[in-house]
Formats: C-alpha cells, structure tokens, sequence
C-alpha cells in the first residue's frame, strides 16, 4: 500500500476548513450549500465584493483579446488607469505592480534614487513605525521590523530604521544625514488597525519638508476608497510625495501600484525598475473597472455612511458586553474591535454565526465588507456579531460558576 502523499502546500498558512465554491456581492457558499457573510472581502481586497457583473463582463471582453504583452510595448490600458489615478490624486507618475509588496519595494527605490541623483547617495535610510506591515519581501520585512516575521532568513536588510508608534520627539532624533524618507501607513493594517492622528500626519509631512526627505504612505489596505475618501490620507488634508496602493484597486484582480510626484520619480529612469507582469492587460482592465464604480458621483459617500452605520451598531453592542470588546478601532469599512478576550475566540464564535472576519495585531478582529455593501447586510451582520457575544458570555458565565 502506497505512503499517504505529502500535502503539496507549503505550510504557511493556518487555513480555516472552510471550502467555498462560489460568491455573490458580500456572500460566500460552500459546496454544501451554506452561506457565509463575508466581512473579510478577501482581507480588504473585494472592493465590489464577489462576481461583481460589471468586473465580470470587463475581464471577460479583454480576455478574447489579449492576456500579456509584457512592457516591451506600448499599453495604452495602463496609460489610461495611471491619467485616472493622478487625476484623483497628488500624484503625476505611476508604476504598476501585481501586489502591495511589490509596490512598496518599489516606493524604496524611488526614494532611495531620489537622493541619488540629486547627488546624496548616502542618504538611503528610511524611518518606519512600531507595529508596521509593509510587506513580505526581504526589503519590506525589514521596513516592518517584526522579530516573528524576519526569524530565520539570514541579516536584516539594512536601511531601516524602526521609532515607537507617535513619538514625535523619538522620530525627530532618528533623522540623520543618511536618512531618506519616513514611511507610514495612515491606518495601521496588520497592526491593529491604529489611526494615525491627522496631526501626526501633518507633523511628518513638515518635518519631511523641512529636512529635504520624502513622505511615503502605505496605503495597501486603506487606500482605494475604504474610509470614504479615496485615500486615507485626504482626511488629515496631508500629501504625500510617493505611495503604495494595492488590494482594492484591482477589487480581487493581483495588482498594485506606486505612484509619485514628478519631483520623487526623477531618479527612476529607463532601467531603473522593471516587472514582467505588472501592468498587464487584464489588470489595467479591472483597475479601470474598479475606478469607473469607486469613482462615480456618491460612491464614496455611500461606505461614509455604511462606515457610520456599522460603528454605531458595533457601540450599542459592546456596551453591553464590556468583557469581550474594550474599544473600536479603525475607520469607515476598515473597522476593528480591539478584544478583551482572545481575538481568535471572538472569530471562531463569529463563524459559527456564519459571520467572517480577520484577525489583526493587537487582539483585533478586523471587520472589511465590501464597500458597495448594502445596509440591510450591515444590518444583519450586526445581528450575528450580537448573537455571537450573547453565546460568549453565556458560556463565561457557565464557567465562573464551574470555578
């Protein structure tokens, strides 16, 4: 009898056993017929949910034309998505990834090559923040500088430098004449989902002024819409001279960006940077699919409004369970509950109500519904968050009096 094969995956994630064979909109279905209110959106990456017919119809159409023609030739698909991108934002150059790792590796070369060809090699190093996730690449570990993340794969790569999360007087210390730039996200992700005060924002963006450095945002997964403006960053009236996007933009499509002023994408020129895939047909077609629903009239205004309307359900129920969610993190439809109890226990039970959600750092359950959910849908998944903490506290106190 034949050894039981190995599982053929590598063993990086600690996959739920869930398997879903098709979704609509903020639902997902298993084989066996079971829905799942998807408040993950694929953590933050279903900006118009699942099968969303518009994304369809689109993909379908470039599809019959042509898949991958590589940059050896003109796109005028990517030529079209980068106009709209600068047009809805600060920036006037863009250059197109497959994910936000890769965005941001390429928001630390631009930097770094800004300094150099104005003549300041040495200025490479860059400033990041306690609690941060930019990435998986070697680089973007290093900018995230999390022992549990960079165990095991040889030095650290150098160039960053790591200050507690607001302190602005750390901060001002850690700037030398080899720094570069300081890199951010306006909501920590993985981190908690932590909101940077718009005057923090404001503060870095004049020390960055005033110190001849660059102001990186990372804005992976709070870019694209999801706190009601189109990137996190309007809320603090704060710009930034180079971002990295990803995620939403391609609404479960691989594709990411990192777009620049002029100024800070002088030194990326012809050969500087590359990437075989990025900026491929089918991406340029959902990216543009994306922005022609994020952008339109009262899009924007709509995850505003359901952002209101699930903190305000989400604050009726924790003051009544006090022993399970301490506070409410985040912003718009990048919301979190920060647990007293295991964020884990917390997903499990919302599971069972067929409720998903995603685990962050901090004890934080991240809740991410697509941004064209609709209220009823809000609403019900209040319900079973509601359901859910009545069953946890039942069974706590089940247990106290077992003690």
């Amino acid at each position: 009898m034949n050894a039981p094969k190995e599982y053929p995956l590598f063993d990086t994630f600690a996959r739920i056993d869930l398997r879903f064979e098709y979704g609509s909109g903020a639902w997902l279905t298993t084989k066996e017929g079971e829905r799942y209110l998807d408040f993950t959106s694929g953590i933050a990456v279903n900006t118009l949910g699942h099968a969303h017919p518009y994304l369809i119809k689109a993909l379908q159409k470039q599809a019959s034309k042509i898949w991958h023609i590589s940059n050896l030739f003109e796109n005028p698909l990517q030529t079209k998505l980068a106009e709209r991108l600068c047009a809805a934002s600060f920036a006037d150059k863009v250059f197109f990834t497959n994910s936000g790792a890769e965005a941001m590796e390429c928001a630390i070369k631009t930097a770094r090559r800004y300094h150099h060809v104005n003549g300041n090699p040495k200025r490479f190093r860059i400033i990041t923040f306690e609690g941060a996730f930019h990435g998986r690449t070697l680089a973007t570990l290093a900018a995230s500088s999390q022992e549990k993340y960079l165990e095991g794969f040889g030095p650290k790569v150098q160039g960053f430098d790591q200050v507690p999360f607001g302190n602005n007087e750390t901060l001002l210390e850690a700037i030398t004449e080899e720094t570069a730039a300081i890199l951010i996200e306006p909501i920590q992700g993985e981190g908690g989902l932590r909101l940077v005060p718009a005057k923090t924002l404001q503060f870095l963006r004049r020390t960055c002024d005033e110190k001849a450095l660059l102001l990186i945002f990372d804005e992976v997964q709070c870019g694209i819409g999801r706190t009601g403006r189109f990137f996190a960053c309007e809320w603090a009236n704060t710009t930034p001279d180079i971002v990295g996007i990803a995620k939403g933009i391609g609404g479960g499509f691989p594709l990411g960006a990192c777009l620049a002023t002029a100024e800070a994408a002088k030194g990326m020129a012809l050969g500087t940077h590359g990437s075989t895939f990025g900026g491929n047909p089918l991406a340029m077609t959902i990216g543009n699919a994306v922005l022609d629903i994020v952008l339109e009239a009262g899009f924007l205004d709509h995850v505003s409004i359901m952002g209101n309307v699930l903190k305000q359900g989400l604050s009726i129920i924790i003051d009544h369970y006090p022993d399970i969610v301490s506070s409410i993190e985040g912003s718009g439809l990048l919301t979190g509950l920060k647990c007293v109890i295991p964020n884990t226990n917390v997903i499990a039970a919302l599971q069972n109500e067929k409720l998903l959600t995603v685990s962050a750092g901090g004890n934080v359950v991240r809740i991410l519904p697509p941004l064209n959910i609709k209220q009823k849908e809000i609403q019900d998944g209040l319900s079973r968050i509601e359901k859910a903490f009545e069953r946890i506290s039942r069974q706590n106190a089940r247990n106290s009096i077992i003690k």
